[in-house]
């Protein structure tokens, strides 16, 4: 565990910051006493919707004639 005092937390605190994305917990002391401790925050990651199955379920396994990128080009050619 590291430790760092108030005033590196104060006036360095890139310091602190680097030791936390390391992964480190720290111990924040006052005159050589710890006052604190900081740990970091473990990363989740984000839940992404099953876009696939929510397409799968609403139109099965059916094959489109035209596909979307060729309804946004003739879209963009009617604006023209």
């Amino acid at each position: 565990m590291k430790t760092v005092s108030v005033r590196d937390l104060r006036y360095d605190f890139k310091k602190v910051e680097r030791l936390l994305q390391e992964g480190s917990e720290i111990e924040i002391t006052k005159r050589h006493k710890v006052i604190a401790r900081l740990t970091p925050v473990r990363a989740q990651k984000p839940v992404l919707p099953d876009f696939l199955g929510r397409m799968r379920a609403n139109y099965g396994n059916k094959v489109f004639e035209v596909s979307s990128a060729d309804l946004i080009s003739a879209d963009r050619e009617d604006h023209s």
